[in-house]
């Protein structure tokens, strides 16, 4: 049989793992997405946060997955450069309710294997929080809570996996599979794609290829999140992820600072009917203010640099479903929910495992690529532009391009010859931070478009 033997539908956060996972092994591996970048669906727009999986329901797929990726994320991360922070948090009770859920929230975390937490009074909350609004009555510690860059890590998966040998099939919409005897053939709008075995990590779409696989058991709501993104100089206000207690109606809206300097407010929680519906909308933003308004008063008393939103694949189900179908030599990797970064290498993980169960020889390769360092777009190590032994080898990283987050001209001609490279505007943001800054590329985006014109086109 010619073609590949796995194929992945999906270059998300997950389906980039899965790669990077399977491309060290003796197997052709391909990774089809209609877009034409990886990331580029609900892994670009989420709270970036590493969770320790603290809250998870125990016993689930999902928390033995969250805990371990955890682990493992967090050190790939140190390994190649991926921008963290380990911030920790705090879960903030606002009335007698939410005090009195602390210690069941303790427990739970206990039996996630997280024994970490402490419950505090109001004094303490407030001393680690002085910006925080009024009215907290006590708080839940979570020490090893991380904020993380949500884009570098599929960049980074995904080259792994290219620099492996895995074949990157981007800008393919998948329109239809045929399963045969020994082959699948994965029909897109630039060709079919024959494979041995076919592994669904779609996302927002993963109902619908599995359903074209002869299922009918679970169907993706998007669920918008919207988020408000605070000018820099609120970074000061907050230097830890702010919590809510969770609710029967769900987590609620957190602050946190990121790892490119800002504070981040949000998600809202809107079950939408259309998956392409990644805009703001005005109710979200009076929401959010609301809720903003109380948690820190004083972060309004800053600037909003931007306000953007993400469609979460949120399923009728109440954990992972990951599924193999050695029949059809098909595996369903669905409903996973913004917990999937943090997951995502512990889920490639658990696709080895059941892969070699259904029969699937996984033999090392003999030479494999090293784990590659990625460019540092995050505040808590130096940048290119503030390394004068980077510039003096290379003046091209002392060319400032976008001056509101001080990003050269060397880093946008880096992220444009990638192994895994950028192909537009939107691309080189995610690998660079070039138009993310207060201006929203006013200033520098058409310097940064004309550099892509060139070197692209």
């Amino acid at each position: 049989m010619s073609g590949y033997d796995v194929t992945i539908v999906g270059a998300g956060v997950v389906g980039t793992a899965i790669a990077r996972a399977l491309s060290r092994y003796e197997l052709d591996i391909a990774i089809v997405d209609a877009a034409h970048d990886v990331g580029e669906g609900t892994s670009k727009a989420n709270t970036a946060i590493l969770h320790t999986g603290f809250d998870a329901k125990p016993g689930t797929l999902e928390s033995r997955l969250v805990s371990r990726g955890y682990a493992l994320l967090g050190d790939y991360a140190e390994r190649t450069g991926i921008p963290m922070e380990r911030t920790g948090a705090l879960l903030v009770a606002w009335t007698d309710e939410e005090l009195e859920n602390l210690p069941a929230l303790r427990e739970k975390a206990e039996q996630n294997g997280y024994d970490a937490c402490e419950i505090i009074d109001a004094t303490a909350v407030y001393a680690a929080l002085p910006h925080l609004g009024p009215g907290a009555l006590g708080g839940l510690t979570v020490p090893g809570e991380t904020i993380i860059c949500p884009w570098t890590p599929s960049i980074a998966y995904a080259t792994e996996a290219v620099d492996n040998g895995a074949a990157l099939l981007l800008g393919r919409e998948v329109t239809g599979v045929t399963v045969g005897d020994e082959s699948t053939v994965v029909h897109t709008s630039r060709g079919d794609v024959t494979t041995r075995w076919l592994i669904n990590a779609a996302g927002l779409g993963a109902d619908v290829l599995d359903r074209a696989l002869g299922f009918d058991r679970f169907t993706v709501t998007p669920r918008r999140g919207e988020l408000l993104v605070f000018d820099k100089l609120a970074r000061p206000l907050v230097d830890k992820i702010v919590l809510p207690v969770p609710s029967k109606l769900g987590k609620g809206v957190l602050v946190s600072p990121t790892v490119y300097g800002n504070v981040m407010l949000g998600p809202t929680a809107e079950d939408l009917h259309d998956k392409t519906a990644t805009g703001t909308s005005e109710n979200g933003f009076a929401f959010l203010h609301e809720k903003g308004e109380r948690l820190m008063p004083a972060l309004f008393e800053e600037e909003v640099t931007t306000a953007y939103a993400g469609l979460r694949a949120a399923i009728d189900h109440g954990d992972y479903l990951i599924e193999p179908d050695p029949s059809q030599r098909y595996l369903l990797v669905g409903g996973i929910r913004s917990t999937g970064l943090t997951a995502s290498m512990a889920i490639a993980e658990h696709i080895e495992g059941l892969l070699t169960d259904a029969g699937v020889e996984l033999h090392q390769r003999a030479s494999l690529a090293e784990p590659p360092r990625m460019p540092n777009i995050g505040e808590a190590r130096p940048r290119p532009y503030e390394r004068d032994e980077v510039i003096r080898r290379d003046p091209a990283y002392g060319e400032l391009v976008c001056f509101c987050e001080r990003v050269s001209f060397g880093e946008i001609r880096d992220a444009l010859c990638a192994t895994v490279p950028a192909v537009d505007r939107s691309g080189v943001s995610r690998r660079t931070r070039a138009t993310n800054g207060r201006c929203q590329g006013f200033y520098c985006g058409a310097a940064v478009d004309a550099t892509i014109e060139e070197m692209v086109r």
